[in-house]
């Protein structure tokens, strides 16, 4: 019965939460990134959190990652060198796309430039037809060939996808032995296995972002694997995907796209395990750190899972948790645009050199410089004290802002704060308002190191009545890695009418489905008490371009729900149309395009630590300093510290309340109190109740 750690790797900070499962004792640590090499900062933190809070790595369990490479490898393109093999006559499928815009008004703007050049993109004469008969057989001459271009392109992996080897990848695994014998060192992608379904251009993309990541991802889980080795020998080490589950450190090497928006992900879960603490089924999320910030919907305890995403502007199709992400952190820099306007972000100071109050050698101002100058953050620095902060140099960036437009500096820094924060609630009507739904009747849940610092001022642009402030809201994306379970998903694409009879062909379907599952619960040790499986059918009327998922929960758990009545298809189905559409067409017919099986791996339970009794007393600040909130003039404002304030504790605002890994800013007006879960709850003055 050792200790779990979850650690999540950030811009700026690397957070690490550790839990021990025989009594639910939970520490919490915190330390600088180390960009370069993220693997670093793991490292040496396992190391410091085990001199300063006494964890021992030797009786760490299970190490849960959640990781920034990938889609950090894409943003900057510094992948591996790719090559991709494709079915004669689709060569250019990566760049003809699907001819839309990347942005209506603008004919300047263009799609980033395909991650595999012309010259490494080469074809082979084959071609499997759409109920997978083979119409052209390829053969070893051409085989043999495309395995000696790929040979002499250079190509440190090669990404694989024909036509249609979603219904048969025979070809595709032709392919993949011929280059294999060729270059048995090559990492290869197959789309078949990357992504088994229909929409070609969807999935030849994600197939070579797959491959583009692979060298990078192997490098770096290396390094990992070899250095926590040495320190926590009896480790399991895990690795978060974006669909909101861990996978096993091979899996990852294999199909690294799906660590692309992880760290977000475990946030999500994170908040929806919070949330159930809370009794609060209904939240919406603000992760808020160094560089971005990320918003989600809940609704009775589920976060949503999407499928079509974009990273750094090239489509990926994964399951991945429904996240809305906008250039809006704590290191987000103001500047003039040519219009002469003042704008916030998307560009950031990140971890180097950082914020200007950092005293790295930043000079432009950003949003964590302009909490500094308010007062809202404290000059003692951040982190506990282990991060200084330098409030001179942070005034001195934004006062030829604060010049130009003839402000003060704090009238300046309400500016850049009051700009940032419209980021954010344009962000989170994305998801709200866009699917018409209304914030109001949501509770917001800030977490990151810097979304508690600015949640009350969003909550009241919103109308929301309450903000729910997690135990350690700095620490959650890590949290939520602990509280994960492993998770894949198999699918089979096709076209099925809902009837009667097409029911019964997709049994077939549901055989082979189950079958794979239960191969992977055998190869990943899953018991099976742990075992759970989860039946999705993405439906559309007749006609349509696009699908929604229906869901289909076991009876049983472990056992594949089989839905057996049409009707009771079509009736769900009808309900999720109306749900995202504010309408449905009963009498229309209704086709399924792809079976999905979700299997979990439930891992050990991570306790919770008792609660103490509710107290009946007032705390005591540990401070008091000026702080500028929405007036003119500063307020004299009370200092709390987080880990004074007991279960039954209230205060009203202006507050401050510091702790390690975040702070939280109470505003004048609204009311705070500390429910049996230890979350700071915030009656926000004038909002939706």
């Amino acid at each position: 019965m050792g200790w779990l750690v979850g650690v999540d790797v950030g811009g700026t900070f690397t957070d690490f939460f550790a839990t021990r499962l025989e009594d639910g004792a939970t520490r919490i640590f915190k330390r600088p990134s180390t960009p370069h090499n993220p693997g670093e900062a793991i490292v040496r933190g396992l190391q410091e959190m085990a001199a300063a809070l006494d964890v021992d790595p030797a009786a760490v369990d299970r190490l849960c990652h959640g990781t920034t490479v990938a889609t950090n490898a894409l943003i900057q393109r510094r992948g591996g060198t790719v090559a991709l093999v494709t079915t004669e006559g689709f060569r250019d499928l990566l760049e003809i796309g699907r001819q839309t815009r990347p942005h209506m008004y603008s004919l300047q703007v263009d799609h980033p430039a395909p991650l595999v050049p012309r010259r490494r993109r080469f074809e082979v004469r084959e071609r499997m037809g759409p109920a997978g008969e083979v119409l052209i057989e390829p053969d070893e001459e051409g085989l043999t060939a495309v395995a000696e271009a790929v040979a002499a392109s250079g190509a440190q992996s090669c990404a694989v996808c024909c036509l249609f080897s979603f219904v048969d990848p025979a070809h595709e695994r032709r392919i993949a032995e011929a280059l294999k014998k060729r270059l048995p060192d090559l990492s290869l992608s197959l789309s078949s296995s990357v992504r088994p379904e229909f929409r070609e251009y969807e999935r030849f993309s994600t197939t070579v972002l797959n491959a583009y990541l692979q060298p990078i991802i192997a490098g770096y889980l290396a390094y990992l694997e070899a250095e926590t080795v040495a320190l926590a020998p009896d480790a399991a080490i895990r690795i978060y995907q974006s669909s909101g589950g861990l996978m096993s450190v091979g899996t990852a090497r294999t199909y690294p796209i799906r660590t692309a928006l992880s760290g977000p992900a475990a946030g999500a879960v994170g908040a929806v395990h919070t949330a159930r603490g809370a009794e609060r089924p209904n939240v919406i999320t603000l992760d808020m750190g160094g560089t971005s910030a990320d918003v989600a919907l809940i609704r009775e305890y589920d976060a949503g899972i999407g499928l079509d995403r974009e990273v750094a502007g090239f489509p990926v199709r994964q399951p991945t948790v429904d996240i809305h992400t906008v250039g809006a952190g704590g290191g987000s820099i103001a500047w003039f645009d040519r219009d002469g306007l003042l704008k916030v972000g998307p560009r950031s100071a990140g971890a180097e050199p950082g914020p200007a109050c950092y005293g790295r050698g930043g000079t432009e101002p950003t949003v964590t410089d302009a909490n500094l100058a308010l007062g809202r953050l404290s000059p003692v620095g951040l982190a506990g004290g282990d991060l200084a902060l330098d409030e001179g140099a942070a005034r001195r960036a934004i006062e030829p802002v604060a010049q130009r437009l003839g402000f003060s500096v704090e009238k300046t820094a309400q500016g850049i704060l009051g700009i940032v924060v419209a980021n954010m609630v344009r962000a989170v009507r994305t998801i709200s308002v866009e699917r018409g739904l209304d914030p109001r009747g949501y509770a917001l849940m800030p977490f990151g190191g810097a979304g508690p610092l600015h949640a009350a001022a969003v909550a009241r642009v919103l109308g929301i009545g309450e903000i729910v402030v997690p135990g350690a809201p700095g620490i959650l994306c890590a949290q939520g890695l602990i509280v994960s379970d492993l998770k894949e998903e198999f699918v089979r694409s096709g076209r099925f009418t809902l009837t009667a009879d097409g029911l019964a062909g997709i049994g077939a379907v549901l055989d082979a489905l189950e079958a794979e599952a239960r191969d992977w619960f055998e190869t990943e040790g899953v018991a099976p008490e742990d075992r759970g499986l989860m039946l999705s059918f993405d439906a559309r009327y007749v006609g349509q371009n696009f699908e929604l998922p229906v869901a289909f929960a076991a009876e049983t758990p472990g056992v594949l729900a089989r839905p057996a009545e049409p009707d009771t298809v079509a009736q769900d189905f009808h309900a999720e149309h109306e749900r995202h559409y504010g309408f449905h067409s009963a009498g229309e017919p209704i086709e399924i395009v792809n079976i999905r099986v979700a299997a979990t791996g439930r891992m050990a339970a991570v306790g919770e630590s008792a609660a103490g009794p509710m107290a009946d007393r007032a705390p005591e600040p540990a401070a008091r300093r000026p702080v500028w909130f929405d007036g003119d003039c500063a307020v004299e404002t009370p200092v709390y510290r987080r880990e004074s304030l007991a279960a039954g504790m209230a205060f009203a605002g202006p507050a401050i309340v510091e702790q390690l890994d975040s702070t939280t800013v109470v505003f004048p007006g609204d009311r705070a109190a500390v429910d049996t879960a230890g979350n700071l709850v915030i009656a926000v003055a004038g909002g939706t109740p």
